[in-house]
């Protein structure tokens, strides 16, 4: 009873003509921020933090909020389309959503993320209005002990994400862990692996390798080919709605991204980009029906399952942000500063003393979702017709977006030469055989990893034991163990390579 009363505030605040027109602004740039590769949601909530001094705090909140889970939607569309993923969190739809776009299904690719994405935002919400206040209790039980052992299992899931060997596989991701290293040490300050070069002080841009890796060397790798072969996409797009058969397969897989994206995006540093690939990881391990296509080829749930947990993900990482006070990531950090601009001290009493505040931003969710899908779906065909341009025009506006992307995000030229040299290792990746996507998770996750692997040791005084000794960080490092020896048993790695010559 006590919910619905809240609900009943928080739709008053909401249902207003300059708090709708805001959440549509926010659901519409979002959109077009997230089509647009390498501009994503942080630069843009970053630009526009002066403008909200001139808003109400709550028309303020529900526009920005609006920007980020609409950038949500808004990126799936480039992922599918170009192989590029518009938003970190698309990196996992790439894998099939592009190679069902070349297969002629693109339509169906896009309506399945839209359908996704409403569902999974939709529910999210209400698990972020039911369970906000007890849900944040098990944010509480999680130290940096925890937080490290829930990324090392993140880390050996995303060996399973990678099509072909393991050792590629595992390679990638060292490979990650090491760019994460490159940047200013978080204890003493000082630079390391810059190798002078003032730039590289801050670190690689996660932006210039994903835009590099994946756009440009997509880019040169179809230039590498004959004219006749050089296609991004088979001519004929058939059906722009998926079929009754991807609907029994979409809805199971929907409903599972959901039920990770709802239980990740709590924890903070777990949002939208590790319940994707945490969703695509579990996706993958489930058996193929008779006569479905290989992941990596185009697995309609491929996409329904990550899509959909990186928008339940992106709206319940609001959590640890209104009850503790937590931003969970970059873009719940500039939400802090909204609020600190408007004089609101983010954290449990947001709740009892503003409650038009919490109620209308968690009301306001479900309009924008209800919003995004109004604005998306029609969308679809206008999207489709992108499909008719010849690669001669199509690849210098991709190269020009994701150098104006890049540029934007720090004003700096240095950033687009880093995207040149990514585009050709990524060309060289295309050519030995290796997948990207765990390579950018080790790099997101390498740096966070490191905080938290020292902080722990601090607070233990460099007991090691600390990881083992704590019931859930112990919990975690288990299933860690347990996944390797699952891998590496030789049954089951000689069925998965089969299943990978299947695939090729």
């Amino acid at each position: 009873m006590e919910l619905i009363d809240n609900l009943s505030i928080g739709f008053a605040a909401a249902f207003t003509l300059q708090n709708l027109i805001y959440a549509f602004v926010g659901c519409l740039l979002g959109t077009l921020i997230g089509v647009l590769p390498g501009i994503g949601p942080v630069p843009t909530i970053a630009m526009l933090l002066p403008v909200t001094y001139a808003l109400p705090p709550v028309a303020a909140l529900i526009m920005l909020a609006g920007i980020y889970y609409g950038s949500q939607y808004g990126g799936s569309t480039t992922a599918i389309l170009v192989n590029l993923p518009g938003e970190s969190s698309s990196v996992v739809t790439v894998i099939d959503g592009h190679q069902m776009a070349k297969r002629g299904r693109a339509g169906a690719a896009l309506a399945t993320a839209g359908i996704g994405s409403f569902f999974a935002g939709s529910v999210a919400t209400l698990v972020l209005a039911a369970f906000a206040p007890p849900l944040t209790e098990l944010a509480f039980k999680f130290g940096p002990a925890e937080y490290f052992s829930l990324m090392v299992l993140g880390l050996i899931g995303a060996v399973v994400l990678a099509s072909g060997s393991l050792l590629k596989a595992i390679c990638m991701i060292i490979l990650g862990l090491l760019l994460g290293l490159v940047g200013t040490d978080v204890n003493s300050g000082v630079a390391r692996y810059s190798f002078d070069i003032p730039e590289l002080t801050d670190g690689i841009s996660f932006i210039a390798i994903a835009m590099g890796v994946f756009g440009y060397g997509e880019i040169i790798s179809n230039l590498s080919k004959p004219e006749e072969d050089r296609q991004v996409y088979t001519a004929e797009v058939h059906g722009l709605w998926p079929t009754r058969e991807d609907f029994k397969n979409i809805v199971p897989a929907i409903l599972r991204g959901t039920t990770l994206g709802c239980s990740l995006g709590i924890l903070p540093g777990g949002g939208s980009l590790l319940s994707a690939f945490a969703s695509y990881t579990l996706e993958k391990k489930l058996k193929l029906k008779q006569g479905e296509i290989p992941f990596g080829q185009g697995n309609i749930r491929g996409v329904a399952g990550p899509e959909s947990a990186n928008n339940a993900g992106a709206q319940t990482s609001f959590i640890p942000l209104l009850t503790l006070g937590i931003p969970g990531n970059p873009v719940m950090a500039l939400m802090v500063g909204a609020m600190t601009i408007h004089n609101i001290q983010p954290g449990p009493q947001v709740m009892t003393s503003n409650p038009e505040l919490f109620w209308g931003l968690i009301a306001s969710m479900w309009i924008g979702n209800a919003m995004l899908v109004i604005l998306n779906l029609p969308l679809i065909g206008i999207w489709i017709k992108f499909l008719s341009i010849p690669y001669r025009w199509l690849f210098p506006a991709i190269v020009l977006f994701c150098a104006i992307g890049v540029y934007s995000t720090n004003n700096n030229t240095f950033d687009i030469w880093m995207v040149a040299v990514f585009g050709v290792i990524g060309y060289a990746f295309i050519k030995l055989g290796c997948e990207p996507a765990p390579l950018l998770l080790g790099l997101i996750l390498g740096p966070m990893m490191e905080e938290n692997l020292r902080r722990a040791l601090l607070l233990s005084r460099g007991d090691w034991s600390v990881f083992v000794t704590r019931p859930i960080s112990a919990g975690l490092l288990v299933a860690c163990a347990l996944m390797l020896v699952i891998v590496l048993m030789p049954a089951v790695r000689s069925k998965r390579e089969e299943a990978f010559v299947e695939e090729g």
